[in-house]
């Protein structure tokens, strides 16, 4: 009895999770005939930031904006303009923040170091708090 409660179990969290699953398929009318442009397009999608989802690729995510945004990179792509074209219009349009790897340059510097800035901070206050304690022991 208690193995078919098991296996019920195992069978229901699988059908969920597949059921759940974020992978994301897009739609007809959006893939390309050709499939050296639709390669380029998968790559550039997985590149930039859906700015409705902030954590995802607008490849992964199925918010209309990201939807759109696959649909202009395919023109792009269609009238013969260059990977580096493409990046330079939607950056040129919504900023570094839309690309998952931002390039290092001045104003993306905060974006680069910041991270290390508190994981410092966070080492000396470990450092103060431990050296305070001591001195309260003795």
């Amino acid at each position: 009895m208690i193995q078919k409660k098991v296996i019920f179990l195992i069978i229901f969290f699988t059908l969920i999770q597949f059921s759940t699953n974020s992978s994301f398929s897009l739609d007809p009318d959006e893939i390309l005939e050709n499939e050296k442009l639709e390669t380029r397009a998968r790559v550039i999608s997985k590149n930039t930031r859906c700015l409705v989802c902030q954590n995802q690729s607008i490849d992964e995510s199925n918010a209309p904006l990201a939807k759109d945004l696959r649909i202009i990179i395919r023109k792009k792509l269609v009238e013969g303009k260059s990977d580096d074209e493409i990046y330079s219009f939607l950056t040129d349009r919504y900023g570094d923040f839309i690309l998952l790897n931002p390039p290092f340059k001045p104003a993306t510097f905060i974006l680069w170091f910041l991270p290390f800035l508190f994981l410092l901070i966070g080492i000396f206050m470990i450092f103060y708090h431990n050296k305070k304690s001591k001195k309260y022991l003795n």
